[in-house]
């Protein structure tokens, strides 16, 4: 039976993760690492062939170069797939998990560093063997760096209709001339919205349903933000999260 964890998130609704096991977190690995070993001899290649062509000029840079690369990049790998691509790697993609902080939400930078960081400790003292031993002697299956982050590795919800993550990082949400001034909108209301765009893509349906009407539609009407039912809900709060966030230096 598989392993789950359920998080109450601020809205008082409780969200249930299945907990990715060992098989599909090896197999998310396997990938990766062949991914990377790949990666690594096409580049390490080219270096070395660099040092070849100039005749030895750059042979003492060149090797320096290859034993950086060789040590950092499963490192940088990983952190930035995780940190950027909202937990995700390639491996992990094709494997159907993704990392989240423990209390359910999207997975933050700092996070995806300490997590995978924290690999030459899991590794120790070879093949894994302090994570494995961790991810079984606790109840969200979380190895040392997990631990440490305080994350979690969950396999994928499968929604029917898709959504990309909410947009509000930088620029000009297309819909904000539909949102009107937001003067009566404060902090905690931003605050309070912009989980709701964050979480809103991953969500079932009917807890998406359930947080727009309860969350989202009160809190339109109370701004004067006119809803369009030709426009999805989801796109008219990200409008008002990015404009009301731009404006006071929140993004």
């Amino acid at each position: 039976m598989p392993l789950e964890t359920a998080v109450l998130t601020p809205e008082k609704t409780v969200l249930t993760y299945r907990l990715a096991g060992l098989g599909s977190r090896c197999l998310a690995n396997f990938v990766d690492f062949i991914i990377l070993f790949f990666a690594i001899y096409a580049l390490l290649t080219l270096i070395l062939l660099l040092g070849v062509f100039t005749e030895g000029l750059f042979s003492g840079f060149a090797l320096g170069v290859t034993m950086f690369i060789s040590s950092m990049s499963p490192f940088a790998y990983f952190i930035f797939c995780e940190g950027l691509m909202n937990g995700v790697t390639i491996g992990k993609k094709m494997a159907g998990i993704r990392v989240r902080m423990a209390d359910g939400t999207p997975i933050t930078f700092a996070a995806a560093t300490a997590r995978n960081i924290l690999r030459v400790a899991d590794f120790l003292p070879g093949f894994y063997f302090i994570g494995i031993v961790s991810m079984f002697v606790n109840p969200r299956l979380q190895r040392v760096g997990d631990l440490v982050a305080g994350t979690i590795v969950v396999h994928e919800n499968r929604v029917g209709e898709a959504f990309s993550v909410a947009p509000h990082r930088v620029g000009i949400h297309p819909l904000e001339h539909a949102v009107g001034e937001l003067r009566n909108m404060t902090d905690g209301q931003y605050y309070v919205l912009r989980r709701y765009c964050d979480r809103f893509p991953e969500l079932p349906r009917e807890i998406q349903n359930h947080l727009t009407d309860s969350v989202w539609v009160p809190m339109a009407k109370n701004l004067g933000v006119q809803l369009d039912p030709t426009i999805h809900p989801l796109y008219l709060a990200e409008a008002t999260v990015m404009k009301y966030g731009r404006a006071r230096g929140m993004l």
